[in-house]
């Protein structure tokens, strides 16, 4: 009870520190070094007791700034949780499977973030679709400044498949559906059902059968 009232006390008496210095005074801090000496400054005037928290910008790069014209590329960065894919690689667009239906980025995109079904993903250049992964899940961030970040849980190369294992596959999600008795039997195939279809070859679908 104690650190929870300690917490709060906290939260409100910073938010009181950034009502007094003002919005400008807010976005000065939060530029430089100047940010770490005042925030330790002022959370030991209302939480001595607890430990300054880690922030997002002491993790991540800088931003750059939006440009005043909308570039000709963008800029992606493709991570997984074990690798990096493509690391600030600028291309002429990129196509995302979104839950909302197939989502083209392209330069001065609109700031957006996008959640990701299992799909593929496509990323163009020189007019011609350059790489292709298939991606089980994740998010995107389309920022202002044409940089879009995409966070997959997992993503393989489409030409790593294999046409036929992804029939097999198909074949045993849909029997595993038929013959499901619990609610999580029928989840599990249904989930593995829809990635399935989803999974595409350069020359089209592998699930001509359909």
């Amino acid at each position: 009870m104690l650190g929870r009232l300690s917490a709060g006390a906290a939260s409100r008496g910073w938010a009181m520190a950034w009502q007094k210095r003002g919005l400008s005074d807010a976005a000065k801090l939060a530029q430089g070094p100047a940010i770490s000496e005042e925030l330790i400054k002022r959370w030991k005037e209302v939480a001595p007791n607890l430990d300054l928290p880690k922030f997002p910008s002491q993790f991540m790069r800088p931003r750059p700034p939006v440009p005043g014209a909308i570039p000709e590329k963008i800029t992606v960065n493709f991570v997984l949780p074990h690798e990096v894919e493509m690391e600030a690689q600028q291309v002429d667009m990129v196509i995302l499977p979104a839950t909302t239906g197939q989502m083209g980025v392209l330069p001065g995109h609109v700031p957006t973030i996008a959640e990701l079904k299992p799909g593929v993903l496509s990323v163009h250049e020189g007019g011609q679709v350059k790489t292709q992964y298939f991606v089980s899940s994740g998010f995107a961030f389309i920022h202002a400044n044409s940089v879009t970040d995409v966070i997959a849980i997992e993503a393989v190369p489409l030409d790593k498949f294999d046409p036929e294992e992804v029939k097999k596959g198909l074949a045993d999600c849909t029997q595993k559906l038929n013959a499901a008795t619990t609610d999580l039997e029928r989840a599990q195939a249904q989930f593995g059902l829809r990635a399935t279809k989803h999974c595409h070859i350069p020359q089209g679908s592998v699930l001509d059968l359909l």
